[in-house]
């Protein structure tokens, strides 16, 4: 089932001016996500972080690759402008190769050269695209031995949601679905990449309420978006349905909420040569 983009776009759009104050799980993942560095050795001339936000990203990238011009890019411009460095537009990159720059756009479409990118990151911004077709740009952006280091959420996401909403017995998604470690893995070998590295966690975060949980989500541009969900309102018999089951779940006086956290990076290896140096066409299906 595939994503309304508009929708996507306008859910982020219309919480950036809070997003910043509310995106911990972003912030500890995107944390997380920066320490894979520490076994990895890079050089990039040209950072792309894709699927930016508010650019939180920015700084740390900034301190591990001070030489690197940074290329912030979101589709929602709402974001870019709540960035607090202000990326300049990313025109004005030529000549200027310590700057930071400011691209709006979707990732599956990115206004960008074939092989300008040496480092591609890209944190919990997978699960708002069409993967295949991300990644299949991704590797187009990326320069031979380039980079790509991205996390994404995985199925056991909001599970205790997704539980609590079948009690429903419905039928109808109302939750989200998140695609699977080894599928992401699959996906990036099919797209060309080498060497993929996978690793998963759960991390739990606890919310008074339901409402609380909810709101979260809705700030994070993380209510459902899929092309037929559920519209209109629901019923109160139903939704209370709903909230008792979750409220079940309740421990210590606090509701849990699940996120799987994947992790992995994996390389666009350079082109193959023969031993007389011609080059070696691969062809792969489509």
């Amino acid at each position: 089932m595939s994503l309304e983009k508009d929708r996507v776009r306008h859910r982020f759009n219309r919480s950036a001016s809070l997003y910043a104050d509310r995106a911990f799980l972003a912030r500890e993942v995107g944390q997380r996500l920066l320490q894979h560095f520490e076994f990895l050795k890079t050089q990039p001339t040209r950072i792309l972080d894709l699927g930016a936000g508010t650019g939180f990203a920015g700084d740390d990238l900034h301190r591990l690759f001070p030489q690197s011009a940074l290329f912030a890019l979101d589709m929602a411009d709402a974001l870019l402008r709540a960035n607090p460095w202000r990326p300049q537009p990313w025109w004005r990159c030529f000549g200027r190769p310590d700057t930071r720059f400011a691209l709006c756009a979707e990732a599956e479409r990115m206004p960008l050269q074939s092989a300008s990118m040496g480092l591609i990151w890209s944190n919990l911004m997978l699960p708002w695209t069409s993967l295949e077709t991300t990644l299949k740009e991704v590797y187009r952006v990326l320069e031979p031995d380039g980079l790509f280091m991205f996390s994404t959420l995985g199925p056991d996401t909001l599970k205790e949601l997704r539980a609590a909403f079948g009690e429903l017995a419905d039928g109808q998604s109302h939750v989200q679905d998140f695609t699977d470690m080894h599928d992401v893995g699959d996906a990036l070998v099919h797209a060309g990449f080498s060497n993929p590295v996978m690793d998963r966690e759960d991390l739990q975060v606890t919310y008074a309420d339901l409402a609380s949980l909810f709101q979260d989500l809705r700030l994070a541009g993380g209510s459902n978006t899929l092309e037929g969900r559920p519209r209109g309102l629901m019923g109160r018999q139903r939704w209370l349905t709903m909230t008792l089951a979750y409220e079940r779940l309740r421990h210590e006086g606090l509701l849990p909420a699940t996120f799987e956290i994947v992790y992995g990076h994996a390389w666009k290896p350079a082109p193959r040569k023969t031993p007389d140096g011609r080059p070696v066409i691969e062809v792969r299906p489509a």
